[in-house]
């Protein structure tokens, strides 16, 4: 019941909050409804200066909603299959080469990248300056691996907005879908060393197998439950039981996936990669116009982004002491630019790709390369410990600045040079 409660009054919020910024901010939506969280937010903790209970009980409503297994374990599936049966495979197979190394040697360079840059200047610089907060490298690192991959959600839902072209759009949009399985992976080796320090130890040939594992397994699996679903919707030819089929596969094919151990949401992106590639190729124009499954989904999408970005706007009411980090926080937004120009400039320099990328295609792939509540829920899930609080602030200031700052100046910098 508590839980009910607590997504009621989420869903109501979202609500006005939607209405607000429809009406008077004008962002896009994700943003603005994010925006509004955090004045709402804000503005509790000033109310609570005087009176404590407004925010207490509001406190105690986003404390007990888990948005880690909220996100990671239900939402993520529901918006990663949504998004994925509206992209085109064909513009996907297009780009197929800087999305698969994107999506896998981009997130290892930036990891190490942002680990190591990290670790220097909080030990070896900030000192200089009276700033003293000494993290282990390894903390570094993890730090590294969760907010190293493009988050999915906050990628397609600003690229609806923006105004770039096709190609860019493809290769942001396709990293953002695949790269999730090599960073849950990164993300959890590195976790288990740190938890061991030492006792731990972990070949680089088990690495191989549990990425391969996670990764090769998610979309093997996807494309069969996409296949299978489609074939079913295609025979049945029934839209109300194609609502159902395709829930069925979000729903029963993330269990299935979570059981054997593969990478849940690359089986999401798989099935409905297929699901929406086969639709749009076998169905009538007439068909498409009347396409009620592909706007239960977009429906679907758009509710889930809306409770998924007000929810990141509250996060702030749980990082108490977030404003001791700003320091650390703005640190860590140039940081991660700078492995985000890294690893997307080392690959175009030493791999033969199709085209040429020119300087301005790297700006915006480096510039689009959005961070979201995946990286949230991670940070999230780290047990409680002396680094724990330091990764959540850092975390959320660089999602906060890459959302607001970097989700609505992508288009406008598209235009600029013309790209």
């Amino acid at each position: 019941m508590e839980i009910y409660i607590s997504f009621s009054i989420l869903i109501v919020i979202a609500t006005i909050f939607s209405y607000l910024n429809l009406r008077f901010l004008k962002l896009p939506s994700s943003i603005g409804i994010m925006v509004i969280a955090m004045l709402f937010s804000l503005g509790l903790v000033i109310i609570g200066n005087f009176s404590s209970k407004p925010l207490d009980d509001f406190y105690q409503v986003v404390r007990n909603i888990d948005f880690t297994q909220m996100l990671m374990g239900g939402m993520l599936n529901f918006l990663l299959f949504a998004g994925a049966i509206n992209i085109n495979i064909q513009d996907l197979k297009e780009e197929k080469w800087p999305i698969i190394v994107f999506s896998t040697l981009s997130v290892i360079i930036s990891t190490i990248v942002v680990g190591a840059a990290l670790y220097f200047l909080l030990d070896s610089l900030l000192p200089l300056a009276g700033i003293h907060l000494e993290v282990p490298l390894i903390y570094c690192l993890l730090f590294g691996a969760l907010i190293s991959p493009t988050d999915p959600i906050a990628v397609l839902s600003i690229l609806k907005e923006a105004k770039v072209s096709k190609a860019l759009a493809s290769k942001i949009a396709g990293e953002s879908l695949f790269n999730d399985g090599v960073a849950v992976v990164l993300f959890t080796v590195i976790f288990s060393i740190a938890q061991g320090m030492g006792d731990v130890h972990i070949s680089a040939g088990e690495v191989t197998i549990l990425l391969l594992k996670e990764v090769a397994g998610g979309l093997l699996v996807g494309a069969a439950l996409g296949n299978l679903g489609y074939w079913a919707m295609k025979t049945a030819n029934d839209y109300k039981l194609a609502v159902m089929i395709t829930l069925s596969v979000v729903m029963g094919g993330y269990l299935f996936a979570s059981s054997i151990n593969i990478s849940g949401p690359l089986t999401m992106v798989a099935a409905g990669l297929i699901i929406g590639y086969k639709r749009k190729k076998y169905h009538t124009a007439e068909e498409h116009s009347n396409d009620i499954l592909g706007s239960f989904w977009e429906l679907i999408d758009d509710i889930f982004n809306t409770i998924l970005f007000l929810f990141i706007g509250f996060e702030i009411l749980l990082i108490p002491n977030l404003r001791d980090y700003w320091e650390t926080g703005l640190i860590c937004i140039l940081v991660v630019l700078f492995a985000r120009y890294v690893s997307i400039k080392l690959p175009t320099i030493f791999i033969p790709f199709r085209e040429k990328f020119s300087t301005g295609s790297i700006i915006l792939l480096v510039w689009g390369g959005l961070r979201g509540g995946v990286s949230i829920a991670l940070a999230l899930s780290i047990p409680e410990g002396p680094y724990k609080e330091v990764i959540i602030s850092a975390t959320y200031f660089v999602v906060v600045f890459s959302i607001i700052v970097q989700g609505l100046s992508i288009g406008k910098m598209a235009k600029r040079m013309k790209i």
